[in-house]
Protein backbone atom coordinates (compact mmCIF):
# COMPACT_ATOMS: atom_id res chain seq x y z
CA UNK A 1 0.00 0.00 0.00
CA UNK A 2 1.41 3.28 -0.96
CA UNK A 3 2.71 5.64 1.81
CA UNK A 4 2.78 9.82 1.58
CA UNK A 5 4.83 11.28 4.16
CA UNK A 6 5.87 14.74 4.64
CA UNK A 7 7.74 16.70 6.78
CA UNK A 8 7.33 20.25 8.55
CA UNK A 9 10.43 22.59 6.45
CA UNK A 10 11.20 25.71 7.61
CA UNK A 11 10.44 28.54 5.12
CA UNK A 12 10.98 32.38 5.33
CA UNK A 13 8.31 34.77 5.50
CA UNK A 14 6.35 35.57 2.29
CA UNK A 15 7.48 38.85 2.39
CA UNK A 16 11.29 38.23 2.97
CA UNK A 17 11.49 36.60 -0.22
CA UNK A 18 9.26 39.53 -2.58
CA UNK A 19 11.69 41.74 -1.29
CA UNK A 20 10.55 44.83 0.73
CA UNK A 21 9.00 47.31 -2.30
CA UNK A 22 6.17 44.47 -1.83
CA UNK A 23 5.27 44.66 1.35
CA UNK A 24 2.28 46.46 3.13
CA UNK A 25 1.63 48.85 6.12
CA UNK A 26 -0.52 46.66 8.53
CA UNK A 27 -2.15 48.06 11.20
CA UNK A 28 -4.63 46.82 14.13
CA UNK A 29 -7.35 48.82 15.55
CA UNK A 30 -5.73 51.96 17.91
CA UNK A 31 -2.27 51.79 15.61
CA UNK A 32 -0.95 55.03 15.01
CA UNK A 33 -0.91 55.46 11.12
CA UNK A 34 0.81 59.39 10.96
CA UNK A 35 0.84 62.37 12.95
CA UNK A 36 1.31 63.84 9.87
CA UNK A 37 -1.47 66.27 9.72
CA UNK A 38 -1.63 67.17 6.19
CA UNK A 39 -3.49 63.45 5.01
CA UNK A 40 -6.98 62.91 5.37
CA UNK A 41 -9.23 60.33 6.91
CA UNK A 42 -10.73 57.98 4.78
CA UNK A 43 -12.22 54.59 5.43
CA UNK A 44 -11.01 52.71 8.56
CA UNK A 45 -9.34 55.89 10.36
CA UNK A 46 -10.19 58.24 13.12
CA UNK A 47 -8.43 61.03 14.36
CA UNK A 48 -6.72 61.21 18.11
CA UNK A 49 -4.42 63.76 20.04
CA UNK A 50 -3.62 65.02 16.31
CA UNK A 51 -2.65 61.60 15.14
CA UNK A 52 -4.29 59.61 12.26
CA UNK A 53 -4.76 55.71 14.16
CA UNK A 54 -6.34 52.91 12.58
CA UNK A 55 -10.19 51.53 13.80
CA UNK A 56 -9.89 48.35 11.63
CA UNK A 57 -7.59 45.79 11.16
CA UNK A 58 -5.99 45.98 7.61
CA UNK A 59 -3.71 47.05 5.32
CA UNK A 60 -3.06 51.26 4.74
CA UNK A 61 -3.51 52.07 1.55
CA UNK A 62 -2.79 56.33 0.30
CA UNK A 63 -4.36 57.95 -2.93
CA UNK A 64 -2.60 61.45 -3.19
CA UNK A 65 -3.40 62.79 0.93
CA UNK A 66 -6.14 60.37 1.57
CA UNK A 67 -5.80 57.37 3.53
CA UNK A 68 -7.77 54.85 4.72
CA UNK A 69 -7.42 51.48 5.59
CA UNK A 70 -8.66 48.30 4.01
CA UNK A 71 -10.04 45.65 5.91
CA UNK A 72 -8.71 42.08 5.93
CA UNK A 73 -12.31 40.55 6.47
CA UNK A 74 -15.81 42.43 6.14
CA UNK A 75 -18.98 41.99 5.50
CA UNK A 76 -20.36 42.88 2.35
CA UNK A 77 -21.92 46.14 1.87
CA UNK A 78 -24.20 46.43 -1.22
CA UNK A 79 -23.40 49.13 -3.92
CA UNK A 80 -25.14 50.29 -6.69
CA UNK A 81 -23.49 48.31 -9.75
CA UNK A 82 -22.47 45.19 -7.74
CA UNK A 83 -22.54 41.75 -8.96
CA UNK A 84 -23.92 39.36 -6.82
CA UNK A 85 -24.81 35.93 -6.48
CA UNK A 86 -27.33 33.96 -3.82
CA UNK A 87 -30.17 32.31 -3.07
CA UNK A 88 -33.62 32.90 -3.36
CA UNK A 89 -34.98 32.06 0.10
CA UNK A 90 -38.57 33.98 0.06
CA UNK A 91 -40.48 35.72 -1.65
CA UNK A 92 -41.61 39.66 -0.77
CA UNK A 93 -43.72 41.01 -3.56
CA UNK A 94 -47.79 40.67 -4.27
CA UNK A 95 -49.28 37.15 -4.33
CA UNK A 96 -49.82 37.89 -8.11
CA UNK A 97 -46.28 38.64 -8.81
CA UNK A 98 -45.18 35.63 -6.76
CA UNK A 99 -47.46 33.20 -8.78
CA UNK A 100 -46.32 34.26 -12.10
CA UNK A 101 -42.53 34.32 -11.28
CA UNK A 102 -42.90 31.07 -9.86
CA UNK A 103 -42.81 30.12 -14.03
CA UNK A 104 -39.07 31.42 -13.88
CA UNK A 105 -37.36 31.40 -10.68
CA UNK A 106 -38.57 29.16 -7.64
CA UNK A 107 -37.47 29.53 -3.68
CA UNK A 108 -33.38 27.35 -4.02
CA UNK A 109 -32.72 28.69 -7.10
CA UNK A 110 -29.36 30.14 -6.91
CA UNK A 111 -29.08 33.34 -9.06
CA UNK A 112 -26.33 36.32 -10.15
CA UNK A 113 -27.88 39.86 -10.54
CA UNK A 114 -26.87 43.21 -10.10
CA UNK A 115 -27.72 45.14 -7.30
CA UNK A 116 -30.07 48.64 -9.03
CA UNK A 117 -30.58 50.34 -5.54
CA UNK A 118 -28.95 50.78 -1.59
CA UNK A 119 -32.01 51.72 0.93
CA UNK A 120 -30.92 52.91 4.51
CA UNK A 121 -31.72 49.48 6.57
CA UNK A 122 -29.13 48.04 3.98
CA UNK A 123 -31.11 46.19 2.27
CA UNK A 124 -30.48 46.22 -1.71
CA UNK A 125 -32.69 45.80 -5.08
CA UNK A 126 -31.50 43.54 -7.40
CA UNK A 127 -32.32 43.09 -11.04
CA UNK A 128 -31.58 40.88 -13.72
CA UNK A 129 -31.62 42.84 -17.34
CA UNK A 130 -29.33 40.93 -19.10
CA UNK A 131 -28.78 37.08 -20.19
CA UNK A 132 -25.71 37.08 -18.34
CA UNK A 133 -27.52 37.74 -15.05
CA UNK A 134 -28.53 34.19 -15.22
CA UNK A 135 -30.55 31.36 -12.79
CA UNK A 136 -27.56 29.00 -11.80
CA UNK A 137 -28.00 25.22 -10.90
CA UNK A 138 -25.79 24.83 -7.87
CA UNK A 139 -24.16 22.04 -7.19
CA UNK A 140 -22.61 23.39 -3.21
CA UNK A 141 -24.39 25.96 -2.07
CA UNK A 142 -24.55 28.71 0.72
CA UNK A 143 -25.94 28.87 4.08
CA UNK A 144 -29.44 29.94 4.14
CA UNK A 145 -30.36 33.50 5.85
CA UNK A 146 -33.22 34.82 6.86
CA UNK A 147 -33.78 37.52 4.15
CA UNK A 148 -35.14 36.39 0.58
CA UNK A 149 -31.76 36.29 -1.08
CA UNK A 150 -28.86 34.41 0.22
CA UNK A 151 -25.95 35.49 1.22
CA UNK A 152 -25.60 39.31 3.04
CA UNK A 153 -28.26 42.15 3.73
CA UNK A 154 -29.21 41.34 0.17
CA UNK A 155 -33.61 40.60 0.72
CA UNK A 156 -35.36 42.59 -1.31
CA UNK A 157 -35.42 40.80 -5.20
CA UNK A 158 -37.01 42.92 -8.15
CA UNK A 159 -37.72 41.18 -11.48
CA UNK A 160 -38.30 44.17 -14.21
CA UNK A 161 -39.25 42.55 -17.56
CA UNK A 162 -36.29 41.08 -19.35
CA UNK A 163 -34.91 37.83 -20.89
CA UNK A 164 -32.91 35.64 -17.99
CA UNK A 165 -30.75 32.51 -19.54
CA UNK A 166 -29.67 29.50 -17.04
CA UNK A 167 -26.04 29.57 -17.06
CA UNK A 168 -25.68 25.84 -16.39
CA UNK A 169 -23.95 23.43 -13.80
CA UNK A 170 -21.23 24.83 -11.45
CA UNK A 171 -19.22 25.15 -8.37
CA UNK A 172 -19.87 27.61 -5.49
CA UNK A 173 -16.87 29.23 -3.72
CA UNK A 174 -17.34 31.51 -1.11
CA UNK A 175 -14.51 33.88 0.60
CA UNK A 176 -14.39 37.19 2.06
CA UNK A 177 -15.59 40.07 0.06
CA UNK A 178 -12.54 42.03 1.18
CA UNK A 179 -10.46 40.15 -1.88
CA UNK A 180 -12.89 40.26 -4.88
CA UNK A 181 -10.95 42.84 -6.70
CA UNK A 182 -13.89 45.75 -8.01
CA UNK A 183 -13.48 45.91 -12.10
CA UNK A 184 -15.51 46.96 -14.77
CA UNK A 185 -16.90 43.56 -15.33
CA UNK A 186 -17.13 40.63 -13.01
CA UNK A 187 -18.29 37.80 -16.00
CA UNK A 188 -14.49 36.48 -17.39
CA UNK A 189 -14.40 33.39 -19.67
CA UNK A 190 -10.98 32.10 -18.83
CA UNK A 191 -9.07 30.44 -21.87
CA UNK A 192 -8.34 27.60 -19.41
CA UNK A 193 -12.44 26.37 -20.80
CA UNK A 194 -14.21 27.50 -18.14
CA UNK A 195 -15.97 30.93 -17.00
CA UNK A 196 -16.71 32.77 -13.33
CA UNK A 197 -18.48 35.25 -11.94
CA UNK A 198 -16.80 36.89 -8.99
CA UNK A 199 -20.05 37.86 -6.43
CA UNK A 200 -18.93 40.99 -5.18
CA UNK A 201 -20.52 39.57 -2.06
CA UNK A 202 -17.89 36.67 -2.03
CA UNK A 203 -19.32 34.29 -4.03
CA UNK A 204 -17.98 32.76 -6.32
CA UNK A 205 -19.57 31.16 -9.40
CA UNK A 206 -17.16 28.50 -11.69
CA UNK A 207 -18.93 27.02 -14.81
CA UNK A 208 -17.81 25.79 -17.99
CA UNK A 209 -17.82 27.69 -20.70
CA UNK A 210 -20.98 27.58 -23.32
CA UNK A 211 -19.99 27.24 -26.65
CA UNK A 212 -22.90 29.46 -28.01
CA UNK A 213 -24.22 32.78 -26.16
CA UNK A 214 -27.69 32.70 -26.51
CA UNK A 215 -27.83 36.30 -26.18
CA UNK A 216 -31.11 36.55 -28.16
CA UNK A 217 -32.99 33.39 -26.43
CA UNK A 218 -36.08 34.62 -24.44
CA UNK A 219 -36.66 32.69 -20.81
CA UNK A 220 -34.93 30.69 -18.99
CA UNK A 221 -32.48 28.33 -20.90
CA UNK A 222 -31.75 25.07 -18.63
CA UNK A 223 -28.85 23.25 -19.61
CA UNK A 224 -28.48 20.25 -17.31
CA UNK A 225 -26.44 18.02 -20.28
CA UNK A 226 -23.53 15.97 -18.08
CA UNK A 227 -20.29 17.74 -17.79
CA UNK A 228 -17.21 16.46 -19.03
CA UNK A 229 -14.36 14.91 -17.27
CA UNK A 230 -12.28 18.01 -18.44
CA UNK A 231 -14.32 20.22 -17.55
CA UNK A 232 -15.32 18.72 -14.22
CA UNK A 233 -10.85 18.77 -13.74
CA UNK A 234 -10.42 22.39 -15.28
CA UNK A 235 -13.53 23.61 -12.87
CA UNK A 236 -11.89 21.51 -9.74
CA UNK A 237 -8.19 23.13 -10.66
CA UNK A 238 -9.97 26.58 -10.80
CA UNK A 239 -11.52 25.69 -7.46
CA UNK A 240 -8.54 24.61 -5.54
CA UNK A 241 -6.50 27.78 -7.01
CA UNK A 242 -9.18 30.19 -5.88
CA UNK A 243 -9.04 28.64 -2.11
CA UNK A 244 -4.96 28.79 -2.32
CA UNK A 245 -5.00 32.69 -3.42
CA UNK A 246 -7.62 33.21 -0.60
CA UNK A 247 -5.17 31.54 1.41
CA UNK A 248 -2.84 33.77 0.58
CA UNK A 249 -4.60 36.74 1.45
CA UNK A 250 -4.45 37.43 -3.08
CA UNK A 251 -6.92 39.58 -4.32
CA UNK A 252 -9.38 37.80 -6.95
CA UNK A 253 -9.73 39.05 -10.30
CA UNK A 254 -9.35 37.30 -14.05
CA UNK A 255 -5.55 37.52 -14.36
CA UNK A 256 -4.61 36.35 -10.93
CA UNK A 257 -7.01 33.40 -10.89
CA UNK A 258 -5.82 32.85 -14.65
CA UNK A 259 -1.66 33.29 -13.33
CA UNK A 260 -2.44 30.59 -10.39
CA UNK A 261 -4.14 28.64 -12.70
CA UNK A 262 -0.90 28.14 -15.02
CA UNK A 263 1.09 27.94 -12.07
CA UNK A 264 -0.62 24.94 -11.00
CA UNK A 265 -0.37 23.08 -14.41
CA UNK A 266 2.56 20.92 -13.52
CA UNK A 267 0.54 19.32 -10.18
CA UNK A 268 -2.21 17.40 -9.59
CA UNK A 269 -5.38 18.94 -8.78
CA UNK A 270 -5.70 17.01 -5.07
CA UNK A 271 -2.05 18.19 -4.61
CA UNK A 272 -2.76 21.96 -5.21
CA UNK A 273 -4.09 22.55 -1.28
CA UNK A 274 -1.03 21.32 0.06
CA UNK A 275 0.73 23.82 1.95
CA UNK A 276 3.99 23.68 0.50
CA UNK A 277 2.55 23.63 -2.94
CA UNK A 278 0.08 26.10 -2.40
CA UNK A 279 2.60 28.43 -1.42
CA UNK A 280 4.71 27.88 -4.72
CA UNK A 281 1.78 28.47 -6.94
CA UNK A 282 0.87 31.59 -5.01
CA UNK A 283 4.52 32.86 -5.18
CA UNK A 284 4.90 32.38 -9.00
CA UNK A 285 1.43 33.99 -9.19
CA UNK A 286 2.72 37.18 -7.49
CA UNK A 287 5.90 37.35 -9.35
CA UNK A 288 4.11 37.63 -12.42
CA UNK A 289 1.65 40.09 -11.38
CA UNK A 290 4.47 42.30 -9.91
CA UNK A 291 6.13 42.09 -13.66
CA UNK A 292 3.39 43.01 -15.48
CA UNK A 293 2.87 45.80 -13.28
CA UNK A 294 6.36 46.71 -14.10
Amino acid sequence: MAMEMRLPVARKPLSERLGRDTKKHLVVPGDTITTDTGFMRGHGTYMGEEKLIASVAGSVERVNKLICVKALKTRYIGEVGDIVVGRITERRRSAEDELAMRGFLQEGDLISAEVQAVFSDGAVSLHTRSLKYGKDVDLSCPARTRHGFAPSSTHLLTYPEAHISQLGQGVLVQVSPSLVKRQKTHFHDLPCGASVILGNNGFIWIYPTPEHKEEEAGGFIANLEPVSLADREVISRLRNCIISLVTQRMMLYDTSILYCYEASLPHQIKDILKPEIMEEIVMETRQRLLEQEG
